[in-house]
């Protein structure tokens, strides 16, 4: 039987024996007891207490208050319905209704949402780079397009904060990560980002990387702070370098057809349900980000943690990693020029409505 066509199967198989035996899944808060309930299903791409997950737990909260309990929201953490790219399969095939779909797994459907993965192109500031993400109107019709082309239908963009390295090495500049196996998901542009700078790139699922760090299959990785804490990444690594090279952008999708079928008063709650959330999750990846790095220092004080690279650091990685953009450009043609541009001139539009002491983006 064709190994892709057995997973799929095997999934299905998964969430059937979800929906009907619901304990032995993940699900959060009471179902309601009035008729005719609607179920919606949401699988997200980490585990149970990340960001994903506090992301889902406020949006079933809100569907379900405002439909007035007509319709129920089922939560999927990681490794319930498979890995990333198992998940992003069940939304096509309508399974699911919605997901979370990270650039960097996305990528290979999308190629154009790779921009996301581009290091040093987005600004310091958060705040900005959340309007950049969710605010811009242009911006967002361009996503808009893009994930319709693999009948998705984009619903929000968010940074989970910014990717930390946690490695067996310190690495101070590009030359330090001469050799280095460092873990990366599976997409085209993260493995030339890292071989642009001398690694070597080993794409891996998330649920592996623990035990391949401990094995010393490879020798880093990279992560926000409350994944690498809740993974325990930091107690198989040396190193924890703080190079604000690029936030975790993900992306929550629904399946284009659902969001069509469904009556206008039911669209209008879900975009309502995550225009509300834009702002929130941004507060909350802050919190965790800050609440887990405080963690990872009391349960392993003698960690090695380098808060920031020097000027000269930041610099040489910029310049190293300028050739990948090029790259980009080849594998996604004229529309992915034309996004690169539009992002860049968006950041900086951004920034200027900012007041002086605003950190900018890096050309």
């Amino acid at each position: 039987m064709n190994s892709t066509f057995s997973v799929k199967m095997i999934q299905i198989l998964g969430l059937l024996i979800c929906l009907t035996l619901p304990s032995a899944c993940e699900s959060e808060g009471a179902a309601s007891t009035e008729e005719p309930v609607v179920q919606w299903r949401f699988a997200i791409e980490e585990t149970i207490g990340s960001v994903q997950h506090q992301y889902a737990i406020k949006f079933k909260e809100l569907i379900e208050t405002r439909s007035e309990g007509k319709i129920e929201v089922t939560i999927y953490p990681y490794g319930t319905l498979g890995t990333s790219d198992q998940i992003t399969e069940l939304v096509d095939m309508e399974v699911i209704q919605f997901a979370m779909a990270s650039p960097g797994h996305l990528g290979k459907l999308i190629p154009e949402v790779q921009v996301f993965l581009l290091h040093f192109l987005f600004s310091d500031d958060d705040e900005i780079n959340n309007k950049v993400l969710n605010e811009d109107p242009k911006l967002q019709e361009t996503f808009d397009k893009l994930y319709a082309r693999k009948d998705l239908k984009l619903l929000s963009i968010f940074s989970e904060g910014w990717q930390v390295w946690t490695t067996k090495k310190d690495i101070q500049n590009p030359d330090d990560f001469q050799g280095v196996k460092m873990r990366v998901m599976t997409t085209p542009l993260l493995l030339a980002a890292y071989e642009a700078y001398g690694a070597s790139p080993t794409p891996l699922p998330y649920s592996e990387v623990y035990s391949a760090l401990q094995l010393n299959m490879i020798d880093g990785q990279e992560n926000p702070v409350f994944a690498i804490q809740e993974m325990n990444f930091y107690e198989v690594t040396d190193w924890m370098i703080f190079a604000r090279h690029a936030p975790f952008i993900t992306t929550a999708v629904t399946n284009r057809e659902f969001f069509n079928s469904l009556s206008p008063e039911r669209q209008k709650l879900v975009l309502g349900v995550v225009s509300d959330l834009n702002g929130y999750i941004l507060d909350v990846q802050k919190q965790f980000n800050r609440e887990r790095l405080n963690l990872i220092r009391k349960n392993r004080p003698k960690l090695n943690i380098v808060d920031e690279l020097t000027p000269e650091a930041r610099i040489a990685f910029r310049e190293a990693s300028q050739p990948v953009r090029e790259q980009f450009i080849e594998m996604t043609g004229e529309d992915g020029r034309k996004l690169l541009a539009e992002i860049k001139a968006t950041i900086k539009e951004y920034e200027r409505k900012q007041t002086p002491a605003s950190s900018t983006a890096q050309d």
